[in-house]
């Protein structure tokens, strides 16, 4: 029989960006069952919104503002020392808006976020990552990034289209040292969908149950449904798994 664990160690120590989200609390939950040891980075908004377990280490950190990510990841590093495994879960965008009636300051509001948000936590998270054990990044892009299913989505598409460049640019210059995968999933059933959390409020305009309907399984995501997945890739079971990208969209796009 293997002995070869799909979840990570207990004791691991996870950095969950966005782990204040629907899919967040779902992975933060998932972590702490399995014995690891979790901080919780998201905005003072999301935090005060939907506050974390009392196990888990939280600080507040907005992507959008270098100096915070900085500030978030030397808190952890003075808390931890190091770090195990960085899983990035944030995303942000505003109303469906075609490209030619976005202004660039909702262009740069949402990339600042999904895109160089990802590359500042990365950044920051890289020192601690190599001070521990079996090191790996998850990035969180979208089936978005593959195939843009509804108008309106540019930014956000490209936005997190940068995020599984970003993952396979840091697999070859983070390895061997640290593993980086990407997950994109396709949609979920989280505050996300019906109008976003934590940093802006939006209508949504889109029947999206209807529109699970017509895929294979018939249905949306639930967000417990995508931890299972990342803990995967954070654990000993994928070891030799490195500058992928894992889809989680219930049949909706295949590469």
């Amino acid at each position: 029989m293997s002995t070869v664990q799909n979840l990570p160690r207990p004791g691991a120590r996870m950095v969950i960006v966005g782990g204040c989200g629907g899919m967040g609390q779902a992975l933060v939950r998932a972590a702490l069952d399995a014995g690891m040891k979790v901080a919780v980075l998201d905005l003072e908004s999301s935090i005060a919104q939907a506050s974390p377990p009392p196990q888990a280490l939280v600080r507040a950190c907005d992507l959008a503002d270098e100096s915070s990510v900085v500030a978030a990841f030397a808190q952890i590093a003075a808390a931890w020392g190091g770090a195990d495994c960085l899983v990035n879960l944030a995303g942000y965008t505003g109303p469906r808006t075609r490209l030619q009636d976005l202004s660039a300051r909702e262009w740069d509001e949402i990339t600042a976020c999904c895109v160089r948000g990802h590359f500042l936590a990365a950044r920051s998270a890289i020192p601690l990552l190599k001070k521990g054990s079996d090191a790996s990044m998850v990035l969180v892009a979208s089936t978005f990034a593959h195939q843009v299913a509804l108008p309106g989505c540019a930014a956000y598409a490209a936005a997190k289209a940068g995020v599984v460049s970003l993952g396979k640019a840091l697999a070859l210059e983070c390895g061997p040292a640290i593993r980086v995968n990407v997950v994109s999933p396709g949609v979920f059933r989280t505050p996300f969908l019906d109008g976003g959390s934590g940093r802006v409020q939006r209508a949504s305009d889109f029947d999206f149950e209807q529109w699970g309907k017509t895929l294979p399984l018939r249905r949306l995501g639930n967000p417990d449904e995508i931890a299972g997945p990342i803990l995967f890739l954070a654990s000993p079971a994928a070891s030799y798994i490195t500058g992928q990208v894992l889809h989680v969209n219930g049949g909706s796009w295949a590469p």
